[in-house]
Parts: C-alpha cells; structure tokens; sequence
C-alpha cells in the first residue's frame, strides 16, 4: 500500500485541478451545450454527406477552419441569428425551436 501511495505522491501534479469547476459549469449549461453538440453532429453529417472536411466547411460558410473546429467542439453558444446564417448558407436545418417538454 505505502508502494502506491509514494508513487501518486511522486507523480502528483503541481497544477491545481478544475474537474470539480468545470462539471459544475457544464452541469450549469447542460441545454444549451446538448443543442451545441446537436448542431455539431448535424454539421457533422452534413460534412460526410457532402465529402467536405473542415476546410471545405469553411469555405462553405465563409469562416475560418479554426472556427468550424471551434463549432464542431460542440460547446459555442450560438445566437439565434447564427444559427439562421448556418442554416441559410448551407440549406439545412439545425435547430428546431419550440419543441416542449
């Protein structure tokens, strides 16, 4: 047992831990980052439907690869009117709004 404990005590890290901080935040932001991840799967299928990879996403839309991967991590907090672009620009749907519980 001492074996185990001194081998976590050597390879203990000096960096402070944030997994208690961050599962609060994603437990905080549990819909909106379900409808991120959602938009990205779509984005996602679009992609493979289309034979596009990033870049050519990117240039579908106009933007930057950095931020299809940024979009594709599936934790941005679009606007309504981002959504929109996405959809109107790429001819698909992503969102559907006033589904209720």
């Amino acid at each position: 047992m001492n074996k185990a404990i001194d081998f976590l005590k050597k390879h203990e890290s000096i960096s402070p831990s944030y997994f208690e901080e961050n599962a609060k935040w994603r437990k905080e932001n549990k819909v909106w980052l379900e409808w991120s991840r959602s938009i990205a799967l779509s984005l996602v299928d679009y992609m493979e439907s289309n034979g596009l990879n990033r870049n050519g996403l990117a240039e579908r839309l106009g933007v930057s690869p950095q931020y299809i991967s940024k979009i594709l991590s599936g934790k941005v907090n679009f606007s309504f009117k981002s959504i929109a672009e996405l959809e109107q620009k790429l001819g698909i749907k992503l969102l559907n709004v006033l589904e209720f519980a």
